[in-house]
């Protein structure tokens, strides 16, 4: 992918511990990329020390994704691999790189690539997720926003995350990357790049949160998929 430059941006929400761990793994794997490691601290309790940026208010996921894509453009970056701190990579190092050279092989295999993502060693919701032994990758309908590695462009032609009607931010990653491919965008799921992730540790944390992002994710994903939406994204997972 010639002229293409990559950010990688840690969410941080919660105990700087948490965020720490993911933070090590990759500057522990990925040391040529480590400038490019960015950790935002999205106006959490507890700051992260030396944190790229601090936010003024908590955004949530989808407006620090929002904040993330706009900052990392005025730097120059093409793409952006926007992770959750509550997971872990479980795939061999080094970790961005691999990633990063696989994108390249399926880009020039099969075309633009919109949104990438690694599997994962169980997803409780999202059964096109889970790292299938033996497959290198897949095309998906849709994907889960716990690592998702946005190209840039397709954002924007996509005309953003529409976002504001669900602050929250829950299902937002996935009409995002469902536009993607509607669009005509490659959106992959890597068997060869794989996390662990622990679900709802931050927003278990936090009073209410739970109920108040479904509320919301129910409303944003009905009026997008219908009322039926979890049929019809159940469906889509392959």
């Amino acid at each position: 992918m010639p002229e293409t430059s990559l950010a990688i941006v840690i969410l941080h929400y919660g105990p700087a511990a948490r965020t720490a761990a993911l933070h090590r793994q990759l500057l522990a794997s990925d040391a040529p990329f480590s400038r490019d490691i960015l950790v935002l601290d999205n106006a959490s309790p507890e700051p992260y020390p030396d944190a790229w940026r601090r936010t003024g208010a908590n955004l949530y996921w989808a407006g620090a994704l929002d904040y993330a894509l706009r900052a990392c453009a005025d730097q120059g970056a093409t793409h952006l691999w926007f992770l959750n701190n509550d997971l872990l990579f479980d795939s061999p190092a080094p970790h961005i790189q691999r990633a990063w050279g696989r994108l390249a092989h399926m880009e020039r295999e099969a075309g633009p690539v919109g949104v990438y993502s690694p599997s994962t060693l169980a997803n409780p919701y999202h059964a096109q997720m889970v790292r299938r032994p033996g497959s290198q990758w897949r095309r998906a309908a849709y994907v889960d926003g716990i690592a998702p590695l946005l190209r840039l462009d397709c954002v924007r032609e996509l005309g953003g995350l529409d976002c504001a009607d669900n602050g929250f931010g829950y299902g937002v990653d996935i009409w995002l990357s469902w536009r993607a491919q509607q669009a005509g965008w490659g959106v992959v799921v890597d068997d060869q790049v794989v996390v662990r992730h622990r679900y709802h540790s931050t927003a278990r944390e936090q009073e209410g949160f739970l109920a108040r992002a479904a509320a919301a994710e129910e409303s944003y994903m009905a009026k997008r998929f219908g009322p039926d939406w979890r049929a019809a994204l159940k469906a889509q997972q392959g």
